[in-house]
């Protein structure tokens, strides 16, 4: 890398980013040369500071400026846990800006499947295969980014993106050269070392045509940069004292330079021991302490922002902070100021009119850690009442309650149990499991304590079927389930078991549990299970007297409810796989 001073206007963090900018042009030239032509995937990695926000701002305004259309999201630490949250930041600008029958037409027959997981339609009430919806959502970012050609996505702190955004971004990447899209990823290394989000970042990151790890300015670089910002006549020992003080770290150089012109202390050898007391109150402790110098009605406004994570607007802050409405607005100015928080990201990821952000992830961060445990977990509980009276969903205040103590609050068990129903609607079944998890910390009362296991053991059905075996069989043992739930149950159990290779004991489940019922739809739906895993389990050892036992109860079902008709639809499959008389096989079906 030889140059040292930027092109006039990259922004000071873009200093000695020669092959990355370099790596971006030439994507980009790929992706406007034709319509037809393929597309790409750069990958940013580094750590905080090094400045991989500001090559996505540089990548936005060198894209734009060729004409292509730019949509862009980002990670939130304290929003990791919010299923789609950074694909939905990506995609539905562009989506609610159609007209619904645009947008159906556009996604076609995707739309009813990805689109309540970008919160464009409602889900229905059934839940939702996460695959599928994973798919829904490949099949949407292809047809758009044939309608929106040249298209660039900007992924900004990567690392705390959602998992159920990653699991998109992995399949996707897999068939990026396959789209005429350019992505553009940036995280931090080894901020996730571990389990699924992990997995699927390894997989961008053998996916990408490029991945850039970002290394800390060289002194020369520092030196170029202090004098570009503070004067030619900055020093040469001040300027290395500048990149001692920061490591070379470009977020922490300019904070520094910032606050060293406020201070408005020559740059020079002698004011060099400055240099470490102003860079300790722009960070950790010493950014709380400075924090804390603006008042504490200021620090009440920052921590309410905290809280809130996305979303915060005045009004909003306000309430969660108990203060007046002008109070929040002088705040939030005192807090502007002291480039604290801000209106715009650096990354062009827009928040909505009137809402605010932090100026970085490690001011966020910071602030967040400032709060004193008690009154954190306080103020997460009065979020959740907050984003409720405001009109979001219980999916929505769900992120607050996971980190409330537990405190036999039976409303809070009803309010996560609705959230982990509105999550397998959209297709989120991990983030179902930790609603429901959280529950049976509270724990639920006595009443509904079999439902609340049976719901997890729906959530963890697809993922983690020895898990769900487990809650299955407490729920089972516990009073609760009666009649139709109960039935559910066992269906449900003897699905976990097949699933974990335990076929025999899936058909003695449910052999068992239909012959404590009378006869009726709940025994017969039962016996149609016994003998659905029976016809699995035929292939090795085929069960005695199965077909004539299938029979005979075939011959009195006429098909006047589901039970009856799937029992007719295994005797017609028994039927032909035995080659019996093919007219009574026509028959029965």
């Amino acid at each position: 890398m030889t140059q040292v001073r930027p092109t006039p206007a990259a922004s000071a963090s873009l200093w000695e980013r020669d092959e990355e900018l370099a790596a971006v042009e030439g994507a980009l030239d790929a992706l406007c040369a034709d319509n037809s032509s393929s597309g790409s995937l750069l990958v940013l990695r580094g750590e905080a500071g090094l400045g991989k926000t500001a090559l996505l701002a540089e990548t936005r305004r060198i894209a734009e400026t060729r004409g292509c259309t730019v949509w862009s999201a980002r990670g939130s630490e304290t929003l990791s846990s919010v299923p789609f949250n950074v694909v939905r930041q990506l995609l539905q600008p562009a989506l609610l800006s159609l007209m619904p029958e645009e947008a159906r037409e556009y996604l076609g027959d995707w739309y009813d499947i990805a689109g309540p997981a970008l919160g464009i339609t409602d889900p229905g009430d059934r839940q939702a295969d996460p695959q599928g919806v994973c798919d829904g959502l490949v099949a949407a970012v292809r047809r758009l980014a044939r309608r929106d050609w040249p298209l660039v996505l900007l992924i900004d702190d990567a690392h705390w993106a959602d998992q159920e955004t990653l699991r998109w971004l992995a399949a996707f990447a897999e068939h990026v050269g396959e789209q005429n899209v350019l992505v553009v990823v940036a995280r931090r290394p080894g901020e996730t070392s571990s389990g699924d989000s992990a997995r699927h970042l390894d997989s961008v990151a053998a996916a990408g045509s490029s991945v850039a790890t970002l290394s800390a300015l060289t002194p020369d670089a520092t030196t170029g940069l202090t004098r570009a910002t503070l004067g030619a006549h900055a020093d040469a020992p001040f300027c290395r004292e500048v990149w001692a003080v920061t490591g070379g770290n470009p977020y922490e150089t300019v904070e520094l330079l910032a606050k060293v012109q406020d201070s408005e202390f020559e740059p020079t050898e002698s004011a060099a021991a400055e240099l470490r007391a102003l860079n300790r109150a722009a960070r950790g402790g010493g950014l709380v302490a400075r924090l804390e110098t603006l008042g504490i009605e200021a620090t009440r406004f920052a921590w309410a922002a905290a809280i809130l994570g996305t979303g915060i607007s005045v009004d909003l802050v306000a309430e969660l902070a108990t203060m007046n409405l002008d109070e929040a607005v002088r705040c939030a100015e005192k807090l502007r100021t002291a480039r604290i928080l801000t209106e715009s990201d650096p990354a062009g990821v827009q928040p909505d009119d009137g809402e605010l952000q932090f100026v970085h992830p490690l001011i966020a961060t910071a602030v967040y850690n400032s709060i004193p445990d008690a009154l954190r977990t306080a103020m997460h509980g009065i979020a959740a009442r907050v984003v409720t009276d405001n009109g979001h969903g219980a999916a929505v205040a769900a992120r607050h309650l996971l980190e409330v103590h537990p405190d036999d609050d039976e409303e809070l068990v009803e309010q996560l149990r609705e959230a982990a129903r509105e999550h397998l609607a959209v297709g989120a079944p991990d983030a179902a499991r930790r609603c429901l998890e959280r529950a049976l910390l509270e724990p639920p009362l006595p009443a509904v304590h079999a439902r609340v296991l049976l719901e997890l053991g729906c959530a963890t059905l697809l993922t983690a079927p020895a898990k769900t075996i487990d809650h299955l069989q407490t729920a089972l043992a516990m009073p609760g389930l009666d009649g139709d739930e109960r039935v559910d149950a066992v269906y449900r159990l003897s699905q976990a078991l097949l699933h974990n290779d335990q076929l025999e004991e899936a058909v003695r489940t449910v052999e068992a549990e239909a012959a404590r019922h009378p006869a009726g739809p709940a025994r017969l739906r039962l016996q149609a299970v016994q003998f659905m895993w029976e016809g699995i389990h035929a292939g090795e050892t085929p069960s005695p007297g199965r077909s004539t036992r299938l029979a005979e109860l075939a011959k009195t079902c006429s098909g006047r409810d589901n039970p009856e008709r799937a029992l007719l639809i295994l005797r017609g499959f028994d039927a032909m796989a035995r080659g019996e008389n093919a007219e009574e096989v026509v028959e029965v079906c």
